[in-house]
């Protein structure tokens, strides 16, 4: 790769140990991927210091006791080093995604003390080389909204696709190791999203049906995903524009079907003034065509529940927008969830500081429910005890559902969700 002076300087070790580590995992990581150059990152959304259920099993092997050596922690989980390097301030604003539980609800999440532990010392490790221990798959949602054309290093699939897509931001989906290595340096591999040639539309969907429900956005993502996989779909046929709560449930159901980490709609997403510049050149493959029959076949997709009594309601994958709060709090105002039914509903931290205070969590939870922060069902792997049926109003939540926690998960609308943890029983469907 071609390194500037002063990024050959690090690598050098004239920054310490452990930049000269992470500009040699970056280097070593472009050069796999084919990159030549390095670019400026001041952008860094990550999974850091290894919190979530995935690898605990580790912690136990860097430790002294109760005490823990997070730098020794930090540098094998996060930056793929035998050797303990002391971990230096982030030079690259970072963001912290995804934590493995709720502080404030760890006794409902059915959470360990010990796990309670390690989430302290994480958390406070990470103030103390100065990430933003943000906790949400959604920091967009609460001030980290990149510009157009900012080189960003996010993990999280919905995350990076949104920012890209809706944002005109320049992402590819990070891992653990170059998010954390970018957040040292402040440099990431000039490849894939970051460059203009890689943003450029491949495929056509001419969409014929008139989405409009949160669940036609999802299942139209879910089914775009599974057709495009990892290339850059072209709407167009959009009468109307999305709100970004849609955006959000279109992008993250594609991620998680496909892989996509890019998307175009005419005439709404910044890059796609018209099929001409979302295309940008590239030849267009057959175009694709989606409508009513699209959206039963995408629908049929989430077929894992059949048994009609739910005792699990999951709201907010990615993390609900207080626009979905206030939604849930205004059907469940004045009534009482049923019995047997759990929900929860996950927004981040900052959004349900204004929930609280706008009152939409007290009616939440004298319905029964419980509005939550920092973690998510199927990635902190957090739930009520004894769950045999869930349901959401998420595709990306009811894909990784079945897998990860094994529940047979029914997918709807908010309302449908919502009344199912009224009645205890499943009603939705496609209207």
């Amino acid at each position: 790769m071609k390194l500037t002076d002063e990024e050959q300087q690090v690598l050098d070790g004239a920054e310490g140990k452990a930049r000269a580590h992470a500009m040699d995992l970056l280097v070593r990581y472009g050069k796999a991927l084919g990159a030549e150059t390095l670019v400026n990152t001041n952008n860094v959304c990550g999974g850091f210091v290894g919190a979530l259920p995935g690898r605990r099993d580790l912690l136990p092997q860097i430790s002294d006791g109760e005490k823990r050596d997070m730098d020794a922690v930090y540098s094998l989980l996060n930056l793929d080093s035998d050797v303990r390097l002391e971990i230096p301030k982030t030079k690259a604003m970072t963001y912290r995604l995804i934590d493995a539980m709720d502080p404030d609800k760890a006794e409902v999440q059915g959470v360990s003390a010990q796990t309670r532990q390690i989430v302290k010392d994480v958390n406070r490790f990470c103030q103390k080389i100065g990430v933003n221990t943000c906790n949400t798959c959604t920091p967009y949602q609460i001030g980290n909204v990149p510009v157009f054309g900012e080189h960003c290093a996010w993990m999280e699939s919905s995350a990076v696709v949104y920012i890209n897509s809706v944002l005109g931001a320049r992402s590819n989906v990070e891992g653990a190791h170059s998010a954390s290595a970018a957040a040292l340096v402040g440099k990431i591999p000039y490849w894939g999203y970051h460059t203009p040639e890689k943003r450029r539309g491949t495929h056509r969907v001419v969409v014929e049906y008139e989405v409009d429900s949160m669940l036609d956005w999802g299942l139209m993502g879910y089914w775009v995903g599974e057709r495009i996989k990892t290339e850059v779909p072209v709407l167009t046929g959009i009468s109307t524009t999305p709100t970004p709560e849609k955006l959000k449930h279109f992008g993250a159901a594609a991620a998680s079907s496909g892989g996509i980490e890019m998307y175009h709609i005419v005439g709404v997403t910044p890059e796609a003034r018209d099929t001409a510049d979302a295309f940008g050149g590239n030849p267009q493959q057959d175009a694709l065509v989606f409508g009513r029959r699209e959206l039963e076949e995408a629908y049929g997709y989430f077929s894992t529940a059949s048994d009609p009594n739910v005792d699990f309601v999951v709201i907010g994958c990615p993390h609900a927008s207080l626009v979905q709060v206030k939604q849930v709090a205004e059907l469940l105002d004045g009534k009482r969830l049923s019995p047997g039914t759990d929900l929860w509903v996950f927004t981040p931290k900052a959004l349900k500081s204004m929930a609280d205070r706008i009152g939409y969590t007290e009616k939440i939870e004298k319905a029964g429910g419980h509005v939550m922060s920092d973690s998510c069902a199927a990635l902190s792997k957090v739930s009520p005890d004894n769950v045999r049926v869930a349901a959401t109003d998420s595709a990306k939540q009811a894909h990784y559902l079945p897998a990860t926690m094994k529940f047979p998960t029914w997918l709807g609308s908010t309302g449908q969700c919502v009344e199912a943890a009224l009645t205890g029983r499943w009603s939705g469907g496609l209207s």
